[in-house]
């Protein structure tokens, strides 16, 4: 490994944030996913696979929308990550993408290794317990669970009961 950059250099750390102003690692912590290696495979092919399907399903023409839950994602992200000393949250972020596709598409089939059979709303239940399995804290995939529900339940939910309303609105900027 030629090891320019570590992960020293990329993990959250709010003192580092606001007394050194290294404000890139607000972004950076997104960015690493471990050293090459299955997890760091698994991660690359879920937030390439899910990213895609999102932004070609319920974001297709909604370019905006979609950076929108990106950024109100990573916001959520970073400030509950504050909490449980999260230094990296790549693989929550990848969670939380899978979760809003697998809200917004429940009637899918999904075959998981073809071990398992189930329906999308349980994915991001079955990769947090292969996440166990492989000796990996689920703290993570739950953060990750937790942000989009959130998003899922503001964005899609909420605004269709009685006395709902859009509670998120991508702003004009976007």
């Amino acid at each position: 490994q030629l090891e320019l950059i570590t992960p020293f250099q990329l993990y959250f750390n709010p003192e580092l944030i606001f007394k050194n102003f290294q404000v890139w690692r607000l972004i950076t912590n997104y960015l690493f996913f471990g050293p090459v290696g299955f997890n760091f495979l698994f991660n690359m092919i879920f937030l390439y696979r899910y990213c895609r399907m999102l932004e070609e399903g319920s974001f297709r023409g909604r370019t905006a929308d979609f950076v929108f839950m990106f950024l109100f994602g990573g916001l959520l992200m970073t400030l509950f990550g504050l909490f449980v000393n999260l230094v990296f949250l790549g693989q929550a972020f990848t969670i939380m993408l899978v979760y809003v596709w697998s809200r917004r598409n429940p009637y899918v089939r999904m075959n998981f290794f073809g071990l398992l059979i189930f329906q999308a709303p349980f994915l991001p239940w079955v990769l947090m317990g292969f996440s166990l399995l492989l000796g990996n804290s689920i703290i993570v995939d739950l953060l990750g669970i937790a942000v989009g529900h959130i998003y899922f339940f503001l964005e899609d939910v909420f605004p269709t009961q009685p006395g709902g309303g859009r509670l998120l609105r991508t702003p004009s900027v976007l």
